[in-house]
């Protein structure tokens, strides 16, 4: 049941990725990373202000790490990857975002302490050559003739940011119920987000662009942060951040389902390389040093 948190995360975002796509030439990105916050907030508020209030006295000593978190969790990541889609290629944000389990990994073992496994390393390499296989279009070479350019800096700002964020969260510990946590990370979010919001070109919600809104706030700016952070907490920021090469995967067959893309040869063998990443990393926990015994 744990692994289905993670997993049902990885569906929603990946669904969301199809839903960016679709809102280009209907609405604006500032447009769409703000109004999605500010609908999240306005469907919590009635439900969790209330408890908020009562459970401020242990809230307020955490106001920073709760501030720290909205900004790499909700602002910076949810919201650069609508910017960075116009300026990189399908195939640099896939490479990109395939690193953050990586960078959570490394972070995680710096910060937490966690234990190395032959599983982990195995498994995160196995995930990684199964995205440069989906993204590359099954072939390898294409990715030499990728530059660098401003969305490949943003795409990988935004998966740092979340590799920190998954991190800190397992750190910190508060002792604050998920649902009051990430409601306070969502107004954090709609503060820092209002000066783009105000001062970028605006589209205005319309009969185009609402669902498209509404979808983001309640799958990806509510449910898939709710089950990452109920990841988080059982199986730990590296294991949970595995899960997160399947979401290259994931895309692209939502993407066929829903934009009628079709299906290659290279996503099954991707795809199949990335979960087996996935289930290495979980099942192969033989640590990459053995302790020495004390004489």
């Amino acid at each position: 049941m744990q692994y289905a948190f993670p997993l049902l995360a990885v569906l929603f975002w990946s669904a969301n990725t199809v839903v960016n796509k679709m809102t280009v030439g209907v609405i604006f990105p500032a447009e769409v990373g703000f109004y999605r916050w500010v609908f999240a907030g306005v469907l919590f508020t009635p439900f969790i202000l209330r408890p908020v209030l009562r459970n401020w006295a242990n809230i307020r000593p955490h106001l920073f790490r709760i501030f720290v978190l909205g900004v790499l969790g909700m602002a910076i990541y949810q919201s650069l990857a609508y910017f960075a889609a116009p300026k990189t290629s399908a195939t640099n944000m896939g490479i990109i975002l395939s690193l953050m389990p990586m960078m959570s990994l490394g972070m995680a073992i710096v910060a937490l302490g966690q234990r190395l496994t032959m599983g982990a390393i195995f498994g995160a390499v196995c995930s990684f050559l199964g995205v440069l296989l989906v993204v590359s279009h099954g072939d390898l070479r294409t990715l030499l003739h990728q530059g660098i350019n401003m969305g490949d800096a943003m795409m990988l700002i935004a998966t740092l940011a979340y590799a920190l964020y998954s991190t800190l969260l397992k750190y910190w510990q508060m002792e604050i119920p998920a649902l009051q946590l990430l409601y306070l990370q969502i107004l954090v979010a709609i503060v820092v987000l209002f000066p783009l919001f105000w001062f970028s070109e605006k589209a205005g919600l319309n009969s185009a662009n609402l669902p498209l809104v509404l979808f983001a706030c309640v799958f990806a700016s509510i449910a898939a942060p709710l089950a990452w952070m109920r990841a988080i907490r059982s199986l730990g920021p590296s294991r949970t951040a595995v899960f997160f090469n399947l979401m290259p995967v994931l895309t692209i067959i939502i993407a066929a389902l829903v934009l009628s893309e079709r299906l290659a040869l290279y996503h099954a063998l991707g795809g199949g390389l990335t979960l087996f990443g996935v289930v290495l990393s979980e099942r192969w926990t033989r640590p990459l040093r053995k302790q020495t015994e004390a004489v």
